[in-house]
């Protein structure tokens, strides 16, 4: 008896953990929102938990819209982070550029004689 319960546990602590590639996370995903059957009967149907099914639809509805984005796209909005931490530099630039003018107004004006 302890030793089956050994043999049971060495079992389930050496489970590996199921890999599933993209493809089939789509497919399962696309799959309950178009079918009929609830998400309990796609889980038995391919030995899945129905918890990683709901995860797996939350992430198509979630994520679903990059798949129609564009690389120009994705370039715009590099360029518009670039271009706001370019505004960010130019203002910095500003603010040295006025401070040093008031130094040197300021030192200027001492040094001449009155």
């Amino acid at each position: 008896m302890t030793n089956e319960k050994t043999e049971t546990t060495k079992k389930a602590t050496s489970r590996k953990k199921k890999t599933y590639t993209a493809q089939f996370k789509l497919e399962r995903a696309i799959e309950i929102l178009r079918s009929n059957s609830n998400v309990s009967e796609i889980a038995r149907k391919y030995d899945l938990g129905a918890n990683l099914l709901y995860l797996w639809r939350d992430h198509l509805i979630e994520r679903g819209s990059k798949i129609f984005e564009t690389a120009p796209d994705h370039a715009v909005n590099e360029l518009k982070t670039k271009v706001a931490r370019l505004e960010q530099m130019v203002g910095k630039k500003e603010v040295e550029l006025s401070l040093l003018k008031n130094f040197s107004n300021f030192y200027s004006s001492r040094s001449t004689p009155s």
